[in-house]
């Protein structure tokens, strides 16, 4: 796919492309492992896992309104203590929830080099996320990271009715940026959900891709593995060519 026209626009994913929720999640779990002794036989590594599987199966029937967050977090708790050979009540179960949430607040922090590479970026494009989650929550995150005063747009699943990599959603957020879809560049570090997601709708993608993972032969898709250096990442961004344009 060829772009000829100035790019406009940058839009970014959120959750493990510029908010490190990894980081936190993890947080959570050395916390639950530290306080429940049943969890400490099993590596940090294996609940890491299991959580992590079990957050994708419970946040899409969140998303699609069948399960209320609250209740998604303490079926989370149970099926991960269940993987551990436990079984805990549910009223335990809210408990631990609860300290999650606490926990996970306090763990929040940017990606390494997100907010200097977004200042770099904003100097060029307007900046939009896009995210498969909960308007308020995504907020909080981006003022939390010292993100917030960096981004022109906000677009959540909970307001588009969309999930990535529906089109519609990266198409209500082009529209909010004033820009055509060959005039914008979407940055993620989900394959599926914002590579495969944004070239279906008519943009160029860039795949965050943190853990060196193998990445797919099409379809066409810039890779970076860091967000540092700035100058370099914000170069590699927005100048495919690796031509330093306009980057003085």
């Amino acid at each position: 796919m060829q772009f000829t026209r100035e790019v406009k626009a940058l839009l970014f994913d959120l959750d493990d492309t510029l908010f490190d929720h990894r980081y936190a999640a993890r947080c959570v779990l050395e916390d639950l492992q530290a306080r429940q002794p049943g969890l400490q036989k099993y590596s940090l590594e294996f609940l890491e896992r299991e959580d992590f599987r079990l957050l994708g199966e419970k946040h899409l029937l969140v998303m699609a309104g069948s399960l209320s967050p609250d209740d998604a977090r303490v079926q989370r708790i149970r099926s991960l203590f269940a993987c551990c050979g436990e079984e805990i009540t549910i009223q335990f179960a809210k408990e631990l929830a609860a300290r999650r949430v606490e926990v996970y607040r306090q763990s929040r922090r940017p990606v390494a080099g997100a907010v200097a590479l977004l200042r770099e970026l904003k100097r060029h494009a307007r900046i939009g996320i896009i995210t498969n989650n909960f308007t308020e929550e995504q907020r909080e995150k981006l003022e939390a990271c010292a993100l917030a005063p960096l981004i022109d747009v906000l677009v959540t699943s909970e307001e588009i009715g969309r999930l990535k990599p529906e089109r519609e959603i990266f198409h209500a957020a082009l529209r909010r940026l004033g820009c055509e879809p060959d005039e914008a560049i979407m940055v993620g570090d989900s394959w599926e959900l914002d590579v495969i997601g944004a070239i279906g709708a008519g943009l160029r993608a860039v795949w965050f891709n943190r853990d060196g993972l193998p990445k797919p032969d099409t379809p066409e898709a810039l890779e970076i593995t860091s967000l540092e250096p700035t100058q370099e990442v914000a170069i590699e961004i927005i100048s495919p060519e690796g031509s330093a344009r306009d980057f003085r």
